[in-house]
């Protein structure tokens, strides 16, 4: 789908809507897709935002450059409900909802991720708490199906890690692209346990067994897929942003569908994902 995100980030399935919701970061806009309907639609946001979990008591949780937020995308309002200073050049960048309730998310200096930035865990009840420290460019940020486990990428680094969800300082190298052209960005688990992973640079999303082996690569027309997530009513398609940001004009002009939505049937289903109920 045509979407010309300047910085597509944070696909989101809403179950109960029916709908798939993803922002484009330095374009300040959240969109939306009904597959059922074809229909779709975006609106302007009052700040950068790039990662959401929907809610139980209805709307999103944001997690933007001025705190966490809640937002009613059927009214248009976003309201910051938890302030937080992010610090000079810093915004936040990956998030995700886990198995058991709580929102992961993540903040970086948009330079690059010159210097760190950091993973944030915030609970039903808006506790929130900084759990990692020292990641120029924190990406993945996925919990696996029996919470045991948190994927996490530093993009900056070519790495994926996983930690000990209990003991995070327990971890250990998942996977790695070091040595070819993209990074490890934005990911989704499936049923099955295998981690679903857009690479930056790479034209390509690769699907990572439990044990960090490939176990296949399924190529994209664009060459920055920024993240992806399971959606649909049966968790059947996983959907795929992207970006345009950082492309010279001759690299945009080769590549017209860079900041599209896109889609396929992988022949597996997602992992299932609770509302926020904060």
């Amino acid at each position: 789908m045509q979407a010309s995100d300047q910085l597509g980030e944070g696909p989101v399935w809403a179950a109960r809507e029916g709908r798939l919701y993803w922002f484009d970061i330095k374009g300040l806009r959240l969109s939306w897709y009904e597959p059922s309907t074809d229909a779709r639609g975006s609106f302007a946001l009052p700040v950068r935002a790039s990662a959401a979990a929907p809610r139980a008591k209805g709307g999103l949780l944001l997690a933007t450059e001025k705190g966490l937020a809640v937002c009613d995308p059927h009214a248009g309002t976003l309201a910051i409900v938890q302030p937080y200073d992010l610090g000079p050049g810093f915004r936040t960048n990956d998030g995700k909802i886990d198995p058991q309730g709580r929102f992961w998310w993540s903040t970086m200096d948009d330079d690059g991720g010159k210097r760190p930035g950091a993973v944030f865990r915030t609970g039903p009840d808006m506790k929130t708490v900084r759990v990692l420290t020292g990641i120029h460019i924190p990406n993945t940020i996925s919990v696996s199906a029996d919470g045991r486990t948190l994927y996490m990428a530093d993009s900056k680094l070519q790495t994926l890690f996983a930690h000990d969800v209990d003991r995070l300082d327990q971890v250990r190298e998942f996977a790695h692209t070091r040595g070819e052209a993209g990074s490890p960005d934005g990911s989704a688990i499936d049923a099955e346990g295998y981690l679903w992973n857009a690479q930056w640079g790479a034209w390509r999303i690769v699907r990572y067994a439990p044990d960090g082996r490939i176990d296949r690569i399924v190529r994209v027309p664009v060459e920055q897929p920024t993240s992806c997530a399971f959606g649909g009513p049966d968790l059947s398609t996983l959907y795929v942003t992207s970006a345009w940001d950082e492309l010279f004009p001759q690299q945009r002009a080769e590549q017209p569908l860079a900041g599209g939505l896109f889609a396929f049937e992988p022949g597996v289903t997602g992992m299932p994902l609770p509302e926020f109920a904060g």
